[in-house]
């Protein structure tokens, strides 16, 4: 258990040590006006400027939730929160893809057989719920990201688990961008109580993937 919660640590670290170097210069350089302005400077490529400074996020301290804003202050709700959204399901899609790459005795070997074991229990039974509401967090998106590719999660439920927090995540910060909005609260509330809604609607509807066996 002591070697999986180290290997948790190192993940969250991923994110938590460019923050702790870079991150100052890089919020002020990407307040919600600034990084309208940068995006502005790629034309009618804004939009994928955007999704590529969202999915930055998983390695760089980038503001994604004030990238989302500006998406919606160059595109308006509809088509920014489009773009917010599919920049943030891009982005957990990259960090589970990486670690479900790598082979399950590596992992094992990293945080130990128990600790794996653990782990994948804990991602059969509550993957998609940890999923869905950590989107609107920082930091912990990430990690639970590299945590259900390394337990192997559920390719179908994952995606589905992760469009859950994405999408009502990107909308709402892109129509608080377009309105020009200083409800803080309100947008995260929005961020934080809809996911968990859409994923308790949807779960039923999907059946527990079975896991590929051990090589």
């Amino acid at each position: 258990m002591l070697r999986l919660l180290l290997l948790v640590s190192l993940m969250a670290a991923i994110s938590v040590i460019p923050f702790l170097i870079w991150g100052e210069q890089l919020e002020a350089s990407l307040s919600q006006q600034g990084a309208a302005g940068f995006m502005r400077q790629f034309g009618d490529w804004a939009w994928l400027a955007g999704i590529g400074l969202i999915i930055s996020d998983i390695a760089l301290p980038v503001p994604a939730s004030a990238v989302m804003v500006a998406l919606g202050i160059i595109y308006g709700p509809l088509i920014g929160g489009a773009a917010a959204a599919s920049g943030s399901i891009l982005a957990g899609l990259v960090g589970y893809g990486v670690c479900r790459m790598i082979d399950p005795r590596t992992a094992e070997r990293l945080a130990s057989e128990k600790g794996m074991a653990q782990a994948r229990e804990l991602f059969d039974r509550w993957g998609g719920w940890l999923v869905a509401g950590s989107r609107w967090l920082p930091v912990l998106p990430e990690t639970i990201s590299f945590l259900a590719g390394l337990t192997r999660m559920s390719f179908r439920r994952y995606v589905v688990a992760l469009a859950c927090g994405a999408v009502p995540l990107g909308f709402a910060f892109a129509t608080a961008g377009h309105l020009g909005a200083d409800n803080v609260m309100l947008t995260l509330a929005i961020s934080a109580v809809t996911p968990v809604a859409l994923w308790l609607i949807l779960r039923p509807f999907l059946k527990p993937g079975n896991r590929p066996p051990r090589k």
